[in-house]
């Protein structure tokens, strides 16, 4: 109970769950994954498909991520075909809570407005520049991903739908003032540890790996050593960006455009006027400002007049003078009369605006300078290199897409249109690249009949602004399982892992056996020992070591008692519990934060009670694994 009341306070409770039932979701991209046509069905969820191809999908894009994550452990962990199924099976377990909360929240006439969801896409940080939502960058985004924008609002719009029937769950939750203090004092235990380490890998560089059960774990799973479909790909890439380095800008262009665009490289011109202001906007306000006005124009003085009677209690203790100002900063009607005033000395008519009638005097006048051509020659060169690169690179790209298509079956005569260099890959698989031939339509243009099947070259394929591709594919192989003694260096150091697992594993449950019945000469016998005494809690920097701890039993007459857990790196870790501490807690109330982790906790525990109810209720079928059976 307490991993999860830890695991509620590390992150947003809605955030929590949809890591776990729409994870489909997240490594699939914002797509559908239901099936449709003739596909091969994964999971069938009351009527709806999900297809194979898109658990397939989902399944490789989860098993990179724990690859990256554990590393050579999960390698290991993946040799065992049981949890291979066990594994693929709990990803398309979350492909099916996926759908069934969908339709639940369906059912419920849950929906989401497109006002709601024209909102969430304005929030998104992805589609902002400056902090500020970028039509130009959510296209982009869009194209780039492969979606229009009516498919992406889908999306959203499920999405949203989800989360409405999540946050429902959290709402409905409530912790009692007796519980969280008892979870509070739980979740304050600490317990007092030593442990003792098992190096995998002084077990597995004594392994004995046979050519017999070399042969045999290779027979046995043929899946770990099997080679995907691959292609060799050839591309020919145009970007402005690579041709603004090549174009060069002379000094006399580089003047002639700084004399034909003077205001560019100028400073705005500052005006510094003072004002006398009524508010108002009826005849009462306006006589009285014609009043000021003629009392000025017989000589009054403009700072005396404006300390007595402007309604700009501010500006008036200093007579009426403002802060100098350029266009643009002034209500609209005040500063085309102030910027219409020839000279410092000359006082306007009565000036209505937005704020009442007001009288202007002009102070004083700075004139804008130009910047010295020096300031900003790198500047205007760079604004030329963009405008001709841009300019050249859309002449370019009319011209690959016009030789591309006239020629077909090669790159090269494109290549030389253009001037640009085919890059040819070796055998790759498209799912795994990176750079260019990771972007989402390239995949899907290489799997295209016409440039796969057919060997034809592809459309222009736009990654981005002023960034384009051509593909063609020039020679395909299908998945096969790779010859024995291509991969007998790799099957030999799994087996060599495996055996030294299992010789880890048998040591320990030796040592634990043994030190449960007080014979401690196991341990000094083989040379090991025991790390001296460690305070450790809850959510101490191990956790694997944390979750064995708490959950042994108390040591009772000053007698440790044992347990086992494995790091990342597969090594044993046999902990021997001490003592515990239960440490006393402050008289202050359980903290309105720690009461919310508990409803975060309950609300997983009731999320988890009702998509088993779903599941009870709903019809289900794999029919992949179905027809596996037969």
């Amino acid at each position: 109970m307490m991993e999860r009341l830890r695991e509620g306070a590390n992150s947003i409770w809605v955030k929590i769950i949809l890591s776990l039932i729409i994870l489909s979701f997240v490594f699939a991209g914002v797509g559908s994954y239901l099936a449709s046509g003739n596909e091969q069905v994964a999971a069938k969820i009351n009527g709806k498909e999900i297809s194979q191809r898109q658990f397939e999908q989902v399944y490789q894009n989860e098993r990179n991520r724990m690859q990256q994550r554990m590393g050579d452990y999960f390698s290991t962990l993946m040799s065992d075909p049981a949890y291979v199924k066990q594994f693929r099976q709990s990803v398309l377990d979350r492909m099916v809570n996926d759908e069934l909360i969908q339709q639940r929240a369906d059912k419920l006439g849950l929906s989401v407005s497109d006002a709601q969801v024209k909102q969430e896409i304005l929030a998104m940080p992805a589609f902002a520049v400056d902090g500020v939502f970028n039509n130009e960058q959510y296209n982009m985004a869009l194209r780039r991903a492969g979606f229009t924008p009516d498919q992406f609002a889908e999306t959203i719009r499920k999405d949203m739908l989800r989360q409405q029937f999540l946050s429902a769950l959290q709402g409905s939750d409530f912790v009692l003032s007796d519980e969280a203090d008892e979870l509070r004092k739980l979740e304050s235990q600490q317990r007092v540890v030593r442990t003792l380490t098992l190096n995998l890998a002084d077990f597995t560089k004594k392994v004995k790996v046979t050519e017999q059960e070399a042969q045999d774990f290779y027979d046995q799973n043929p899946n770990l050593f099997t080679r995907p479909a691959q292609i060799k790909v050839s591309y020919l890439e145009l970007s402005g960006k690579s041709l603004t380095k090549d174009i060069k800008v002379s000094e006399q262009a580089a003047e002639t455009y700084y004399k034909d665009h003077q205001a560019k490289f100028s400073t705005a011109e500052e005006r510094e006027v003072s004002h006398i202001l009524v508010t108002g906007d009826n005849a009462a306000a306006k006589a009285k400002a014609e009043a000021l006005l003629a009392k000025l124009q017989n000589g009054a003085n403009f700072a005396e007049v404006a300390k007595q009677s402007s309604d700009d209690t501010f500006s008036a203790k200093d007579g009426g003078k403002l802060e100098w100002f350029t266009k643009g900063t002034m209500d609209p009607a005040f500063e085309k009369e102030a910027f219409a005033l020839a000279k410092p000395g000359d006082m306007s008519g009565l000036v209505k605006s937005s704020f009442g009638y007001h009288i202007i005097l002009l102070d004083g006048i700075k004139p804008g300078k130009v910047k010295p051509f020096a300031d900003v020659k790198a500047q205007i060169v760079a604004e030329l290199q963009q405008q001709q690169s841009a300019d050249e690179f859309y002449k370019l790209k009319s011209k690959l897409a016009e030789v591309a298509f006239e020629s077909p079956d090669s790159l090269d005569a494109a290549a030389e249109a253009v001037k640009a260099k085919i890059v040819h890959t070796d055998y790759i698989t498209p799912a795994a690249e990176k750079g260019v031939l990771a972007n989402k339509q390239v995949q899907e243009t290489l799997q295209s009949p016409e440039v796969h099947d057919d060997g034809m070259n592809s459309d222009v394929i736009e990654l981005g602004p002023e960034h384009v591709i051509v593909v063609r594919v020039d020679d395909a192989r299908a998945q096969a399982v790779l010859p024995f003694k291509e991969v007998k260096a790799k099957v030999d150091a799994m087996v060599a892992n495996q055996k030294g697992e299992q010789q880890a594993q048998a040591k320990a449950d030796e040592i634990i056996a043994d030190l449960q019945k007080g014979k401690t000469d196991i341990v000094t016998k083989d040379g090991l020992s025991f790390s001296s005494e460690q305070t450790i809690n809850r959510s101490g920097p191990n956790a694997n070591i944390s979750n064995v701890a708490f959950s042994l039993p108390k040591p009772t007459a000053g007698k440790a008692t044992y347990g086992m857990a494995r790091d990342n790196n597969g090594n044993v870790e046999i902990i021997a519990l001490d003592k515990v501490v239960n440490m006393k807690l402050a008289g202050d109330k359980v903290n309105s934060q720690f009461e919310q982790q508990i409803e975060q906790m309950f609300a997983q525990e009731d999320l988890a009670a009702t998509l088993k109810t779903l599941r009870e209720s709903a019809k289900i079928s794999y029919p992949m694994q179905d027809s596996s059976k037969d």
